[in-house]
């Protein structure tokens, strides 16, 4: 993955719990989209899907824990971390950032 290698490049890990997805009639569909090398996902994205690379990147481990909420999401170390979330189309001729 793009993603990871660049993350430890930076020092950093990708967490491993959580992935992109692909946005349909539901909100969160298939496929899962890893942000880390080594994963099992498999498929080929086509025109006209529509899915979201969301890595959460930490300075820390890659392990996460969540909080008694079952939302929120820290490091298992605590080390400070950051997530973002873009969402593409995919067209005939590439794609598109939405």
């Amino acid at each position: 993955s793009n993603i990871e290698r660049v993350a430890k490049k930076r020092g950093c890990q990708v967490v491993k719990t959580y992935c992109g997805h692909g946005i349909g009639e539901l909100f969160h569909t298939a496929p899962n989209v890893p942000h880390y090398a080594k994963n099992k996902a498999v498929g080929v994205m086509k025109a006209g899907h529509i899915f979201t690379i969301e890595p959460m990147i930490n300075l820390g481990g890659w392990r996460d824990r969540t909080w008694p909420d079952d939302w929120t999401a820290v490091t298992a170390d605590g080390s400070k971390s950051a997530q973002f979330e873009h969402t593409f189309l995919v067209t005939e001729d590439g794609y598109e950032i939405l």
